[in-house]
């Protein structure tokens, strides 16, 4: 199984969608900044998760992240963002 997933960072409105075949242990590592160079690790705050999906191969969890990084996925993605 794999999963696209959505967190976001409230204290610099930034949101950030991914795919993983491992949920728990790639939200540890956005957690603990463990991508140096990554987008989630250049921002302050706390990154929480807003949206998962399961899907049966990476091969879909690719098409399905391409789909929520578009501008109308982003949209759709807003209603889960906390007030």
């Amino acid at each position: 199984m794999y999963f696209v997933y959505a967190v976001y960072n409230k204290e610099n409105k930034k949101l950030y969608i991914g795919q993983t075949e491992n949920l728990e242990e790639r939200l540890k590592l956005h957690k603990d900044k463990k991508f140096k160079n990554s987008f989630t690790a250049r921002f302050s705050g706390k990154w929480d998760l807003i949206y998962k999906e399961e899907l049966k191969d990476r091969r879909e969890a690719l098409v399905r992240e391409k789909q929520l990084k578009s501008y109308r996925g982003r949209e759709s993605l807003k209603r889960y963002i906390p007030l």
